[in-house]
C-alpha cells in the first residue's frame, strides 16, 4: 500500500533510523534535514511497497558510504546522490521509476527519499539489510544474487567514478571503500540497479514505515512514561523481528573509538545498575554485546543503545562517558539467521570469532524487572511536577 511522507513525520522517522541504525548507518538528523529541504522544495514523497511494484520496473537505491563519526564534520552537499543515480542511469541505457534504501537504518533511510522528493521518484518502503550493516555486499539483494555493481560515486565536486566488478559484490565493496578514503572517508552513491521483479524477491519490505512507526513508539513512550520494551513490541508485533529485550540498564564508563580502514571502530564499556559489567564493540554499528564474559546479543540481531533519560538512540560517536543507558537487543529477520544469511551477516563476516547465539535477555526476574521500571517511571514523574 502507498503512503505520503511528509515534514511533520520526519522526527519521528529519524528517530527511527537512529534505532534501526544500530549504532550506525550516519547520523539521520543530518539526512533529516536534507529531506524536509527538498519536501519544502519539491512536495511530498510517495513510498510505495515492494509487492506494488509492476515487474519491469527499475529500481535505483541510493545511499551513503563512509565513517560515520567523519559525517558529523564532512556534511554532503545535498546534489551528490543524485548525480550518481543520473550516471548511472546514463551507463546502463535505462530510466528509474523508483529508487530505494540499501539499508533502513541512519542517514541512508534519507538519502533516497532526498533523491525521490528531488527527482519526482516514488521511494520502494523497504531495504537490503532491515538495520545498518557497516559493507555494500551485506544485502539481501547479495543473496538473491542482485549485482551491486555497475556502481557509482559522486562527489560534492561534480566527479563521478564508475566501478564495475560483475557478480563479485565483495570487491565492489573494497574498490568502493578505498575510493571513499581517497575522498575524505565519506561518499554518495548509486548501485544494486534492479527490476520491480528483483525488488520484490529480495527486499526486506516496509522497514521505512517501521522506523516511522518506532520512533513515534520511543516519542511516545517518553511522553507517556511507558516502558522501553512495552512500546517497541507494540511497534513490532506483525513485522519479521522478534520481540525487543532488554540487556543492560545502566551507564557508560568508557568508550574507545578511531576512525581505520573506512570504519569508525571501537569499543563502548557499561556498567550496569546491578553490578553487571558489558562490552559493546562496534564497527559503524553495534556488533556484539559481552555482558559479564558472556555474549549476550550478536550480529546479525540488533543491539540497539538507548538513552535511559530521553529515551533517544545514541549512535556510536555520539557515545559518552557518564552516559545513562538501557541496551536492548533485537532478533532480526528469519532471512538473515539461514546459512546463507549468516554467511553475509553473521559474526565471521566480520572477524569475529564466535557462532551466532540466541539473544541473551536480562537475567533480572521479570517482576523485578517490571518494578525497577515502574520505579524509573515514578522517578519521571516527580522530575517533571
Amino acid at each position: 500500500m502507498s503512503w505520503v511522507l511528509r515534514v511533520d513525520d520526519l522526527s519521528d522517522l529519524a528517530r527511527g533510523a537512529a534505532f534501526f541504525g544500530t549504532g550506525g548507518g550516519g547520523d539521520p538528523y543530518v539526512g533529516q534535514l536534507m529531506v524536509a529541504g527538498a519536501i519544502r522544495r519539491y512536495g511530498p514523497i510517495t513510498l510505495v511497497s515492494p509487492d506494488e511494484l509492476d515487474d519491469d520496473a527499475q529500481v535505483i537505491p541510493t545511499s551513503m558510504m563512509g565513517a560515520p563519526s567523519v559525517m558529523m564534520e564532512k556534511i554532503p552537499a545535498g546534489h551528490e546522490a543524485v548525480t550518481a543515480l543520473g550516471v548511472l542511469e546514463a551507463h546502463l541505457g535505462v530510466t528509474a521509476t523508483h529508487t530505494m534504501p540499501v539499508e533502513c537504518g541512519g542517514i541512508n533511510s534519507m538519502v533516497p527519499l532526498a533523491v525521490g522528493a528531488a527527482l519526482g521518484l516514488p521511494v520502494v518502503d523497504g531495504d537490503g539489510m532491515g538495520r545498518a550493516f557497516p559493507e555494500l555486499q551485506m544485502e539481501t539483494f547479495t543473496l538473491f544474487g542482485v549485482h551491486g555493481s555497475p556502481l557509482v560515486i559522486a562527489t560534492e565536486r561534480g566527479e563521478h567514478v564508475i566501478i564495475e566488478t560483475g557478480a563479485d559484490n565483495r570487491r565492489m565493496e573494497e574498490l568502493a571503500r578505498a575510493m571513499t578514503i581517497r575522498l575524505g572517508g565519506m561518499s554518495l552513491l548509486a548501485s544494486y540497479s534492479m527490476t520491480g521483479a528483483q525488488a520484490k524477491a529480495s527486499a526486506i519490505p516496509n522497514t521505512i514505515a517501521l522506523c516511522l512507526s518506532v520512533g513515534r513508539a520511543l516519542r511516545e513512550a517518553r511522553e507517556n512514561h511507558e516502558t522501553l520494551t512495552d512500546a517497541l513490541n507494540r511497534s513490532l508485533a506483525g513485522s519479521v523481528y522478534g520481540r525487543a529485550s532488554r540487556l543492560l540498564k545502566g551507564k557508560v564508563v568508557d568508550v574507545e573509538r578511531r576512525t581505520e580502514r573506512g570504519f569508525t571502530l571501537g569499543l563502548a564499556r557499561l556498567a550496569g545498575e546491578d553490578g553487571s559489567q558489558m562490552e559493546v564493540t562496534f564497527q559503524n554499528e553495534n556488533l556484539i554485546a559481552i555482558r559479564d564474559g558472556e555474549v549476550a546479543a550478536i550480529v546479525p540481531d540488533l543491539i540497539c543503545i538507548i538513552s535511559a533519560d530521553s529515551y533517544e538512540p545514541i549512535t556510536t560517536e555520539r557515545l559518552r562517558y557518564g552516559q545513562r543507558i538501557q541496551v536492548l537487543a533485537i532478533p532480526s529477520p528469519p532471512i538473515m539467521n539461514t546459512t546463507a544469511g549468516l554467511a553475509i551477516f553473521g559474526p565471521r563476516a566480520f572477524g569475529l570469532d564466535y557462532k551466532h547465539s540466541p539473544i541473551k535477555a536480562d537475567l533480572v526476574p521479570v517482576s523485578a524487572a517490571r518494578s525497577s521500571e515502574e520505579e524509573q517511571v515514578h522517578t519521571m514523574k516527580e522530575t517533571q511536577r
